[in-house]
């Protein structure tokens, strides 16, 4: 009997399917270009801001483009990096997006304006010597070429899901800008290979420091029989850890132009703010054990709000201490404009803070959602107890290595414990599944169903054990992303830089 023509059901099923799929590609192709578009009406407000600030200074066209492409850094630094310090906390659900988005906005800002640099450096931490350029000019386009390169770097990072290191790219870019302008010896060399120890150090110290956390909250809390009564002995202490870590991270990092406190100093305020959250802590633990049930969720619900802070914390002072990324060349261009010298080290005018402070808080709104998703949900999975141990990391590992003088990215650090916590994870599943082994095989008589039931449970047993649970494609993408930055953007910087000095001269 012939199976007859397809029911019509069928086929139109299939169409509106079709359609459906369309639609929403259609929508998502639309939601992108009105972010587009919205980012390219930012770089004209800031077009026009500087145009305005700027105006009557010879040369001032130079400064305008510069600021032009400091929004474009500033817009692609909150796409990027900004996703390090919120990721964790929206994948362990621990804040919404909505919420992270808002928080992030404001901090950054905040940051940025209230404590971002009076003075950098824009040679980027000494990496060429500004005496070798041959005039003022010259160093101009060296250091436009540097902010569009490492822009540009962090762009085609952000579009393939890779969280790179904001700070990297730019001193990528100032290399090749300084190599094309001058020389190869204008490099400090023992500079760079400090920078390329960081790519290591960074992300092997964050994640063995977020994994010796996890640890130990497990030991001490999780795998305990009382759950609760445990909570409330070492959940205080871990908060107060994290309150202790994250104020002298934040004086360091976060407050280090308005403020530089002695060593004293910084010890009594990191002991202060660990006894403060200790005893804030233990008051809220213990009014809220009576309500919990003596499981691992309840205990995750404890570290919730000392995360969300952590994050915030993690924010403010990220828009305070890599705004200079984004405005550090602008304000080397300004001072070159202005004085018609070049220096080590200039004085950040406010305008070109606003600049940096206003296109990172954009760039996290309008293109950050897709990182802080890579990095809180997709490389592994987070509950509140694991991206607490991200986030107490990422402060205790950027005061380590400042205390040994230590070059470090704050991405590495941060996309490193995501590493570590999900390494730890999988091997500790790994581990239990091999401890699963089918009881009595070796007393059944051979070829029996037991013994073949058995076998194929310890087949099964095998391949369980094969699973990962730490996304192998993501790791690989991002670890490649971070040893190609420098090299890439330096690339991309002295290219451009031959671009401009060809349209330019006669």
């Amino acid at each position: 009997m012939s199976d007859g023509p397809i029911p019509k059901k069928t086929t139109l099923d299939k169409d509106l399917k079709k359609i459906v799929r369309l639609e929403k590609a259609t929508a998502a192709a639309g939601r992108q270009a009105s972010k587009i578009g919205i980012g390219l009406l930012f770089l004209l407000g800031v077009l026009v801001y500087v145009a305005l600030t700027s105006g009557g200074i010879e040369g001032g066209l130079y400064v305008v483009v510069a600021g032009v492409i400091g929004g474009y850094m500033a817009l692609n630094i909150g796409a990027n990096d900004v996703a390090n310090n919120m990721g964790p906390a929206v994948g362990a659900k621990a804040m919404t997006l909505v919420g992270a988005l808002m928080i992030a906005s404001v901090l950054e800002a905040a940051g940025a304006i209230v404590a971002g640099s009076d003075v950098v450096t824009t040679i980027s931490k000494g990496i060429i010597d500004p005496g070798v350029m041959p005039d003022a000019t010259t160093f101009i386009w060296a250091m436009l070429s540097a902010l569009l390169a490492a822009a540009v770097w962090v762009n085609l990072a952000t579009y393939l899901n890779a969280p790179v290191s904001t700070t990297h790219s730019i001193v990528g870019g100032v290399l090749g800008g300084g190599i094309a302008a001058a020389s190869w010896s204008a490099v400090n060399w023992p500079v760079m290979a400090k920078i390329a120890a960081s790519w290591v150090i960074s992300p092997v110290l964050g994640g063995i420091i977020a994994a010796l956390f996890l640890i130990a909250i497990k030991k001490l809390v999780i795998y305990r029989e009382d759950r609760i009564a445990a909570s409330k002995t070492w959940v205080p202490v871990f908060v107060g850890i994290l309150a202790c870590a994250f104020s002298v991270y934040l004086v360091i990092k976060g407050l280090k132009n308005v403020w530089q406190p002695s060593p004293v100093e910084l010890i009594m305020i990191g002991v202060g703010a660990f006894f403060f959250a200790y005893a804030v802590v233990r008051f809220c633990v213990v009014r809220a054990a009576a309500t919990l049930e003596n499981r691992r969720k309840s205990v995750g619900k404890l570290f919730t709000i000392p995360l969300i802070f952590s994050a915030a914390l993690l924010s403010f002072a990220h828009g305070a201490n890599d705004v200079a990324n984004a405005v550090g060349p602008l304000a080397a261009v300004v001072s070159a404009v202005e004085t018609g010298d070049i220096t080590a080290k200039v004085t950040v005018p406010i305008w070109v803070l606003v600049v940096g402070a206003f296109g990172i808080s954009a760039g996290l709104v309008l293109f950050g959602p897709k990182l802080i998703r890579t990095v809180g949900e997709k490389i592994t999975k987070l509950d509140p107890v694991r991206a607490f141990a991200v986030a107490l990391s990422a402060a205790l590992t950027v005061i380590v290595a400042s205390g040994f003088g230590l070059p470090v990215s704050s991405t590495h650090i941060a996309v490193g414990a995501v590493f570590g916590v999900g390494f730890l994870r999988e091997y500790l599943v790994n581990r239990q599944r091999q401890s699963m082994t089918p009881l009595g095989l070796s007393t059944v008589p051979a070829g029996s169903d037991i013994v073949r039931t058995a076998a194929s449970q310890k087949r099964a047993l095998k391949k369980a054990r094969k699973r990962r649970l730490v996304r192998r494609s993501h790791v690989y993408t991002i670890i490649a992303a971070w040893l190609v930055t420098v090299p890439c953007s330096a690339a991309v910087a002295a290219l451009i830089f031959y671009i401009i000095r060809g349209a330019m001269m006669p």
